[in-house]
């Protein structure tokens, strides 16, 4: 009989170890809300039997792991952006996972090469503009919000946030440092306001009249279009897609990995595995109104009809490791102040 799954809290998750290795279960330590993950857990409970506990962890993830050792009762940990991924595979507390499936479904780009972590779904990090003040034709590229025309017209969340730190890495990539470093002075020139709040903040800020465009990620758009208390502000902005210069639209990803102590880990293995089937990329992208990685599954219609992109092809390793750089540039120019 199939078992519901269990949000469990941390504290419960570790005197279970001694049945866990036993019993039809695997253990997730997520970044992401329960809620979120919930279809997807039912649809693997409901076909395999194995219970998925399910234990919320929004921030401290890499140092529950170091502290609890080979003695943790995680057996996957799933969280969003590259730099929290490498995070927890660069403090050694992960193993790789040797998986056909996996790697006939997940592109190169979007796995680790020694199999440490997994890209589950894409999302893009794009601009929102005004749909009265703004032709979305006016920001064919990122290099284009360093601009003058944009002078007190942009709003973005803290130049300091991984979100954002992964997109001046990219910018990074593609230009060398210093241009970067040009391209972030241009673009706090143009801010409206000091960088503050999230990515909805900044859609809010848009339909108050604050600024006329901000940096945002897609799946942004769809939360707030699915709740009442947002929808109006969600429906003043358009979806563009910049490119960079000879590349394409900047993209990160959500993914997941195996922990090192995997008290469980054939059941751990078959989670991932059904994580990569056409109906779970379907439920998780829909879900998350983000993109499956797959190329056998389709996202959204919502997400959908925002149209197609061509997403930038640099090697999200390689992102990760510029981050410092790219952070050490955006306080060098004090973007937040």
């Amino acid at each position: 009989m199939t078992q519901r799954s269990r949000l469990v809290p941390l504290a419960l998750i570790a005197p279970l170890l001694p049945l866990a290795a036993q019993a039809e279960d695997v253990n997730l330590y997520s970044y992401r809300q329960p809620e979120l993950l919930a279809p997807l857990v039912e649809a693997f409970e409901a076909e395999t039997g194995i219970s998925v506990n399910v234990a919320f962890l929004e921030q401290g993830m890499v140092e529950r792991l170091k502290a609890e050792g080979m003695r943790s009762p995680a057996d996957l940990a799933l969280t969003v952006d590259i730099a929290r991924l490498t995070a927890i595979t660069g403090a050694g507390v992960t193993q790789p996972v040797d998986s056909a499936i996996l790697s006939a479904a997940i592109p190169d780009g979007l796995r680790d090469p020694e199999g440490h972590w997994w890209g589950l779904t894409t999302r893009a990090r794009i601009v929102y503009a005004s749909k009265d003040r703004v032709a979305p034709e006016e920001i064919p590229t990122y290099e284009g919000l360093a601009d003058p025309k944009w002078q007190g017209r942009i709003c973005t969340r803290s130049g300091t946030h991984p979100y954002n730190v992964a997109l001046v890495a990219a910018y990074l990539l593609h230009h060398g440092e210093e241009d970067t470093r040009d391209w972030l002075d241009a673009v706090k020139g143009n801010l409206a306001r000091k960088p503050q709040g999230n990515d909805r903040a900044q859609i809010r800020a848009i339909w108050a009249g604050e600024c006329d465009i901000s940096i945002g990620n897609t799946y942004y758009l769809g939360e707030m279009l699915a709740d009442p208390e947002e929808r109006e502000w969600a429906e003043s902005v358009t979806p563009v897609f910049p490119i960079f210069k000879g590349g394409g639209a900047h993209v990160n990803i959500s993914g997941i990995a195996m922990t090192k102590a995997a008290p469980n880990k054939e059941n751990a293995i078959k989670f991932m595995e059904f994580l990569v089937s056409p109906e779970a990329q379907e439920i998780y992208a829909e879900v998350n109104y983000e993109y499956p990685v797959t190329a056998d599954a389709s996202p959204a219609p919502l997400v959908a009809g925002w149209g197609d992109f061509t997403p930038d092809p640099v090697d999200l390793v390689e992102l990760a490791r510029l981050r410092p750089a790219a952070l050490r540039l955006i306080e060098e120019v004090d973007f937040d102040g």
